[in-house]
């Protein structure tokens, strides 16, 4: 499956790793769900969205559902750790910076600290 949730997360976090293609309906059957449980036991959520090496492409409907994922969430979203070292990615994050809650990019070799930070102060499952 192109997007895959990140397991072992507490509540409120929501951890997504785009590997393959990636399509609008990847964000349709796996992102928006996992999403939308999380809102429904939180009022604030944390995202962690890893797109590493093994991501071979991101359709344009993707890119699209990606944006309205965000947008639609925005209030409920309180921090977004993005981890790439795809240049790509990394200047679109940074460019919607402004207009996004605590958004902070990591290298694919700073995952852990991503998730750490994105975890910081909850409580993890063991």
């Amino acid at each position: 499956m192109p997007i895959k949730q990140i397991e072992g997360l507490p509540d409120g976090v929501v951890g997504l790793e785009a590997v393959g293609e990636v399509t609008s309906d990847d964000y349709e059957r796996v992102a928006s769900p996992a999403i939308e449980r999380a809102r429904a036991a939180q009022e604030k959520i944390r995202l962690v969205h890893v797109l590493d090496e093994r991501l071979q492409k991101h359709t344009a409907g993707a890119l699209w559902e990606d944006a309205k994922l965000g947008v639609t969430n925005l209030r409920s979203l309180e921090r977004i750790a993005v981890v790439t070292d795809l240049e790509q990615i990394r200047t679109l994050v940074k460019r919607a910076a402004w207009s996004l809650p605590e958004t902070r990019l990591f290298s694919n070799a700073e995952r852990a600290k991503a998730i750490d930070w994105a975890c910081e102060g909850l409580e993890r499952e063991t």
